[in-house]
């Protein structure tokens, strides 16, 4: 019987397209041009960015340009006024920064594997502790370890862990705790704070200063973006002083906060390794001990956690505990 011509036939199977593998990168993108873009990014300012990587402003131009073409993205907005990021470069920026990192890790590791205390290492400060501990910082280094290249980086707190993190420091000599989940800090002492003020001020002298006298004496502090402004504050809180009895002055430095409180413009706390070399020889000042237990701060070796060194930078801590006995602190032990 002959079959009808509309019946329909059962439908031919495709074969599944086979996908061409994508052909390899042939080019990719070299250091130096991940390093001239992670430098445009971050100052956002062709100039400034090639003089901090001690690059010619053209070379540097031109790094950027090719990785822009290695990659086959474009990572600038250029005006003629100013550098942004497309959004592509935000992303790639933070991949840039990361790879650079890890290269810096490397090379630091290969370094500690040929020597421990050899080469560069850069240790970041925080003001309040650099003109009182970097004496005893550098005497340990030139007498124990005359091959270490030690660099020292004097900032705030907020400046050391974003260099800490980028890899542009090592190490750092602070107050902590740093409250980063990503730092290990390592302490080396406690001190007390003292109160400093007018040497005919009610306070003035005093070995049995109680915490409560903070609460209504006008005090001045250093400049938002120091930790021993935030230290003071949270000593006031503490002591119960009210949020309405404000901070009218404040000062850049501790030598600044000392010379206002000479002038009779009020009291200020400074930790007791600055004293000496803040108050010691001005006869316009005084200085009054709290009760026990005095407020105090914490200082610490700070690195990234698992950091290539970190068996070099705890022995160095260790050194240093040695070192600072002489100071007028408590060492912390391990």
């Amino acid at each position: 019987m002959p079959v009808p011509a509309q019946a329909a036939q059962a439908p031919a199977v495709q074969a599944p397209a086979v996908q061409a593998p994508l052909a390899p990168r042939v080019r990719q993108p070299t250091l130096s041009q991940l390093r001239a873009f992670a430098a445009v990014a971050e100052h956002l300012h062709f100039r400034e960015a090639a003089g901090s990587i001690g690059m010619s402003q053209p070379a540097l131009s031109g790094a950027v340009a090719a990785l822009e073409e290695t990659l086959g993205v474009r990572l600038l907005e250029r005006t003629t006024r100013k550098v942004l990021l497309s959004p592509a470069g935000e992303r790639m920026a933070a991949r840039a920064r990361a790879v650079l990192r890890a290269v810096g890790e490397l090379l630091e590791e290969a370094e500690a594997a040929q020597a421990p205390f050899t080469g560069v290492l850069r240790l970041g400060v925080i003001p309040t502790v650099a003109p009182y501990l970097l004496p005893t910082v550098l005497g340990l280094v030139h007498e124990r370890y005359p091959d270490l290249d030690l660099q020292v980086h004097e900032e705030q707190t907020a400046s050391l862990l974003e260099g800490l993190g980028q890899g542009r420091l090592d190490l750092l000599l602070c107050a902590v705790p740093l409250g980063a989940p990503w730092v290990s800090e390592v302490p080396l002492f406690d001190e007390d704070f003292v109160l400093v003020a007018p040497h005919d001020h009610p306070c003035a002298g005093r070995r049995d200063l109680p915490r409560s006298s903070l609460r209504e004496l006008d005090l001045l502090l250093l400049d938002e973006g120091h930790c021993l402004r935030d230290q003071a504050l949270d000593i006031c809180r503490e002591a119960g002083r009210t949020e309405g009895a404000t901070v009218t002055t404040s000062a850049a430095g501790l030598s600044t906060l000392v010379q206002l409180v000479a002038g009779g413009m009020g009291v200020t706390l400074l930790p007791r390794t600055a004293v000496r070399v803040e108050a010691g020889h001005n006869e316009a000042l005084r200085t009054a001990d709290f009760t026990a237990p005095a407020p105090s701060r914490r200082i610490a070796l700070a690195m990234r956690e698992g950091a290539a060194r970190e068996e070099e930078f705890r022995a160095f801590a260790d050194a240093l505990r040695s070192a600072m006995r002489e100071l007028p602190v408590r060492p912390v032990l391990p």
